[in-house]
């Protein structure tokens, strides 16, 4: 039996431990708060879950003006890992009362779906319309997420105490990406469908620290331990396709990487009070004739004079900075971030332990300082904030401006049957106690329903 990791726990007082900043989620104590243990955005960046001693909330975010809770669950205190299942009523819940366990809701009717035990303490949950993965300290399972069957047991990964690990939401590529090394950053990346090994990726000199997948399932964006430098791939080939420079002072925790929908933007957020937005474009290296000013020829020069310098010095010649920043009002929070499309407008979204959600404009043309739109309170009980419009148009939209724009109606989710099907398999994993009879005699799980979610595009090459 694998040996058990020790659950994210509070430190001493005026603390807190080495583990729990480890662990994938927001265990910073906001001053008078309840407490953001953990938060993460759903497939599509639709809905945000947060994780309290209390138990959990879902949130809606349709619009910038108001943020809506859909629902607060009490079944279990000090969640530390809960994710949601795109827009539907599925919910993994997690609790540090009993790390080994995870938890299955179906929110909406109240009622359990299952739960599962492992051998150790469960670091993180990721889900797809396909797959649930399962992620312990030396082990993955991967689980059908219909009927719950267990389909793999990695067995004996290399140690991974924070439970790093990404998975593509794309139907037809639905990777999962995992540190195959404790002491390089190299991603093993394996294919949940096909249930194989796919490539691994020498990704960096140091141990890994963040991974995403874009939703189309055919980049992988990483970043180390250092947080200096965030490198794009491409997969199933593993190619290099992006190298962007997040800093040169100092080395810092990069805790979240999230790519925009349509695949053009990346960004990334730390312990640092500064979130990177990256553009990924490819830049020509060719001077056209009209074009022949100083500046083109320094270009062309720096170019041609970083084939002869060391490789690194050459690299760091090549690396793209951001392309837009976001600067928060706090330093040394660990937040969440993800890029969205909210009311017609591109958003930049970060929810951090201080117990906030904060909302920028994104200028997909110029790029540059984003601006603060509004703030929520992620708690019930205290007065949300007023908006802080922005005073300009957002440029790069056709002139159209913030107020001109009109929430979408929020669409009402329907309600479906779920249900678990047998589990005879155990692996590590062990079926739970609680199926509820009414649960059972439904079937299979309707998680592919398109009344209950959108289904998601594939974009092919």
């Amino acid at each position: 039996m694998i040996e058990p990791v020790p659950a994210c726990r509070s430190g001493d007082e005026g603390g807190i431990s080495d583990l729990e900043q480890d662990c994938k989620g927001l265990s910073d104590e906001p001053t008078g708060g309840q407490g953001v243990v953990c938060a993460s955005f759903n497939q599509d960046s639709t809905s945000l879950a947060i994780g309290t001693k209390d138990g959990y909330r879902l949130f809606s975010l349709a619009s910038v003006d108001k943020l809506n809770c859909i629902h607060e669950g009490a079944e279990s205190p000090d969640v530390y890992i809960v994710e949601r299942l795109f827009s539907s009523s599925l919910v993994v819940v997690v609790s540090r009362s009993m790390p080994r366990r995870m938890n299955i809701y179906h929110f909406k009717k109240g009622t359990e779906i299952c739960n599962y035990s492992y051998s150790s303490d469960i670091l993180a949950v990721k889900l797809n319309r396909q797959r649930l993965v399962v992620c312990l300290e030396e082990s993955i399972y991967i689980h059908n997420i219909k009927d719950m069957k267990l389909l793999k047991s990695l067995l004996n990964t290399p140690a991974n105490r924070t439970g790093l690990c990404a998975l593509s939401v794309n139907h037809s590529n639905s990777y999962l990406a995992y540190p195959g090394s404790t002491s390089i950053g190299e991603i093993v990346v394996y294919d949940t469908n096909s249930l194989s090994n796919t490539i691994e990726i020498p990704a960096h000199d140091s141990p890994l620290a963040a991974m995403s997948f874009n939703i189309q399932g055919n980049m992988l964006a990483s970043a180390s331990e250092k947080g200096t430098v965030i490198r794009v791939f491409s997969v199933p080939d593993g190619l290099k396709l992006f190298e962007f420079r997040r800093g040169m002072k100092r080395y810092v925790s990069i805790s979240s990487l999230s790519f925009s929908a349509d695949g053009q933007f990346l960004c990334a957020s730390s312990n640092t009070e500064t979130v990177h937005i990256f553009k990924l474009e490819h830049h020509s290296t060719s001077v056209d004739d009209d074009s022949s000013t100083w500046t083109a020829y320094v270009g062309m020069v720096f170019s041609a004079a970083s084939t002869y310098l060391p490789a690194q010095v050459s690299d760091m010649m090549h690396q793209d900075r951001a392309f837009a920043t976001v600067r928060l009002n706090m330093f040394g929070l660990r937040n969440v971030c993800t890029l969205a499309i909210i009311q017609k407008l591109p958003r930049l979204l970060v929810a951090s332990s201080d117990g906030y959600l904060y909302m920028y404009n994104v200028d997909p043309q110029d790029g540059r300082e984003c601006v603060l739109v509004n703030k929520h309170r992620l708690f019930s009980g205290e007065e949300e904030l007023p908006p802080l419009l922005a005073e300009e148009p957002m440029g790069g939209v056709g002139g159209q401006t913030y107020a001109a724009t009109l929430a979408t109606p929020v669409c009402v989710e329907h309600t479906v049957s779920a249900g678990l099907t047998g589990y005879s398999e155990d692996g590590g994993a062990k079926k739970g106690e609680v199926i509820p009879e009414h649960e059972l005699a439904a079937g299979s799980i309707r998680l592919d329903d398109e009344q209950e979610f959108p289904p998601v595009s594939s974009l092919s090459n």
